[in-house]
């Protein structure tokens, strides 16, 4: 199976893809979701190990209620920087989502003790919900 540069067919550099990155986190702050992810799912094709556009598409897919999308988008991302808290967050919430309580309940439990606050905090309150 070939794949296709998409950036090269397009003739596109960073500037580009900033530019599509600008937009669609336009959209975030408006709260435009399904918008948004017209662009972050555009960007994940175009530059594909790219951990900001990985973990914002996978929390898109959380806010407009498509959690296994979430999972995956948000494990691709894990992959490429695995201790990155918020995305741990994400995936910790979508996996409450989908049923997997033992997965997430370990993993919010985890994040509680991270040091910072935030965070911590963050999942106390998942935990306390979802238990």
């Amino acid at each position: 199976m070939s794949r296709v540069n998409w950036l090269d067919l397009l003739g596109w550099g960073t500037s580009q893809l900033k530019d599509l990155r600008f937009a669609g986190y336009s959209y975030v702050k408006q709260g435009k979701y399904a918008d948004a992810l017209k662009f972050f799912e555009a960007l994940v094709i175009l530059s594909k190990e790219n951990l900001y556009d990985l973990q914002t598409l996978g929390a898109l897919y959380l806010e407009v209620g498509n959690h296994l999308s979430a999972l995956n988008y948000l494990e691709r991302a894990l992959k490429i920087e695995s201790a990155h808290e918020p995305t741990l967050l994400n995936r910790t919430k979508a996996l409450f989502l989908l049923g997997y309580k033992k997965q997430a309940l370990a993993q919010s439990g985890e994040l509680e003790r991270s040091s910072d606050a935030a965070v911590a905090n963050q999942a106390r309150a998942l935990t306390l919900a979802y238990s």
